[in-house]
């Protein structure tokens, strides 16, 4: 099992220096989803929700929260982001994010790209609640990551 790099030697939180590694094109892809009941799903589809475009408005606050990573999780490194996708799918009863971050530089973008999809879940959520409190977030994970020292990796459940 790697170490966590996140410690140094005396197990104090730090921020992982990056500086010796190479720039590398380097992109990240995460998903989740949130469940609803049918008929919030169906405002959604149809536009006619209330407050508006609701994945439209989940799209942007994706991209921007993506964007401001480094703002919201502690000891995580700004980056110059090259591009962000965020993508929804409508299945029966939920919406799936699908959220797409990339840059070249000396650390990677998972966390750009979990960010993203946290935050555009919520967005969902915070549009709809009105209708549904019972939405569930759930399945928000990493799901493919290419380059640095590591390389290419997908998770097993893909």
């Amino acid at each position: 099992m790697s170490e966590l790099t996140h410690f140094d030697a005396q197990g104090q939180a730090h921020m992982v220096n990056v500086g010796q590694k190479n720039s590398t094109a380097r992109r990240a892809i995460a998903g989740g989803r949130i469940s609803m009941l049918p008929n919030t799903l169906a405002l959604i589809e149809a536009g006619q929700h209330a407050k508006g475009d609701v994945l439209g408005i989940a799209r942007i606050a994706g991209i921007m929260a993506a964007k401001r990573t480094s703002e919201l999780i502690p000891l995580c490194h700004p980056i110059p982001l090259t591009h962000v996708a965020v993508e929804f799918a409508l299945e029966a009863s939920a919406v799936t994010v699908r959220a797409t971050a990339e840059t070249v530089g000396q650390t990677g973008v998972e966390m750009e790209a979990l960010t993203a999809v946290q935050i555009a879940l919520l967005t969902i959520y915070d549009m709809c609640k009105a209708v549904d409190k019972g939405m569930v977030m759930s399945e928000i994970q990493l799901l493919e990551k290419y380059g640095g020292k590591s390389g290419h990796w997908v998770a097993p459940s893909c």
